[in-house]
């Protein structure tokens, strides 16, 4: 039963932030959307950012885990859109409040981890200096959550989609050139 009830909450939350600007959400709002008490909410979260924290660090996870490894980003970065177009209000509404923070720590997150796999999958074969590599996956990490930030200030426009691949396309580029170095 607890884990409907936190569900239930996470539910209504991100309706209600499809719905309406993050600080304009009461937890009165979500637990009246969800029809439970209000320590019901409290026994399950300490506040709503910590709410948003657990959402979005769940919807993370499932993206990280669902690749386990990357020989291509291209399914990857489908995939990724996917989840951001879903939940497109909901995602803006986060970005623009005073808790970006939670936002942005997540999306570095899982721009390193994608990097990462990327490099340890696509290039295992490649014999790439250490620090060579760790360079590349840094500056392309940066890249990508650069490309997230300017994307999501943008409003999360639909035909960002043509340029993430062609971002994913230079980290192929740039990494085929370090290994003739």
């Amino acid at each position: 039963m607890a884990n409907f009830t936190k569900q239930a909450i996470k539910n209504s939350f991100v309706k209600l932030l499809n719905e309406k600007p993050f600080n304009k959400i009461s937890v009165r709002d979500i637990v009246e959307d969800c029809g439970i008490n209000r320590n019901s909410f409290y026994y399950h979260f300490r506040d709503i950012p910590a709410l948003v924290e657990e959402i979005i660090m769940e919807e993370t996870n499932k993206l990280i885990e669902k690749y386990p490894t990357l020989d291509s980003l291209d399914g990857f970065v489908d995939e990724f859109y996917a989840v951001c177009m879903k939940n497109k209000k909901a995602l803006l509404h986060i970005f623009r409040s005073v808790n970006r923070d939670i936002y942005e720590e997540h999306a570095m997150r899982l721009c390193g981890e994608v990097v990462k796999k990327y490099y340890d999958t696509a290039f295992k074969d490649i014999e790439l200096d250490e620090n060579q590599k760790r360079i590349c996956i840094e500056a392309n990490k940066c890249m990508l959550f650069g490309f997230c930030i300017d994307w999501s200030s943008h409003g999360l426009k639909e035909e960002y989609i043509d340029d993430l691949h062609t971002i994913c396309g230079m980290f192929y580029n740039l990494s085929e050139q370090m290994k003739h170095k």
